[in-house]
């Protein structure tokens, strides 16, 4: 029966590991159809989403089934816990990534700055290095790279900030800029919210590791769009 147990307990491990993996790529690729001017992508973006909410109601489902059927305790509990939670972040990360392949459907051509979506691809490449290694910590169970990872997200929050204000001047410049530069704010507060996510996938690891619940970078997260 324990062997049963730890079999499907490495099993839901795995399926949250390739739903981590699965983000990452939606989020990469919808600021690569963004920035790349690429509606197929964008797309494509949109209707793989549908396997990621898939799997987080498989995950939820098996964790909750795991939990009245096999009755864990103490780690075993917590990571099943995580898991579940973790999941539910995960998903809420691919809903952004959804909504910034939305805004390259709806941006027309004549309103890009290069400039700002120059910040906002390097923006991107540091979220995605953050999921990249929130996934690398949650698989080492690495509390210490968790703590460093959630202070990354200050940095994610400069960037945000840096393309407001490129877009403040934008729109104060040229006002035909003013619709494309508002999809800006808006793709870089859904890459913000990501982040955020991010430091809560941090926050479980640590719970996973202590099994103390421990909110990081409180004054960093903000309310999304």
């Amino acid at each position: 029966m324990r062997r049963l147990f730890s079999d499907e307990l490495n099993d839901l491990h795995a399926r949250f590991s390739e739903m981590g993996m699965m983000v990452n790529e939606a989020i990469f690729d919808s600021v690569k159809a963004f920035v790349n001017h690429d509606k197929t992508l964008a797309h494509s973006v949109i209707d793989n989403d549908f396997h990621i909410n898939k799997r987080e109601v498989d995950l939820e489902k098996r964790s909750f089934e795991m939990i009245a059927l096999q009755q864990p305790v103490t780690s075993d509990l917590r990571m099943i816990v995580t898991i579940m939670k973790a999941s539910s972040d995960l998903e809420r990360m691919g809903d952004h990534a959804v909504s910034i392949a939305k805004s390259t459907i709806r941006v027309k051509g004549e309103t890009r700055v290069p400039e700002i979506e120059r910040v906002i691809a390097q923006m991107a490449a540091a979220v995605k290095e953050m999921v990249e290694q929130v996934l690398d910590a949650y698989v080492k169970e690495d509390g210490d790279a968790a703590r460093q990872i959630a202070e990354e997200d200050h940095g994610i929050n400069d960037f945000s900030s840096q393309i407001y204000y490129l877009c403040i001047d934008e729109m104060t410049r040229d006002a035909d800029t003013i619709v494309g530069s508002m999809d800006y704010m808006l793709v870089s507060s859904y890459l913000e919210r990501i982040g955020d996510y991010v430091t809560n996938i941090c926050e479980w690891i640590l719970y996973l590791k202590t099994g103390k619940l421990l909110e990081l970078n409180s004054n960093a997260k903000e309310d999304g769009f």
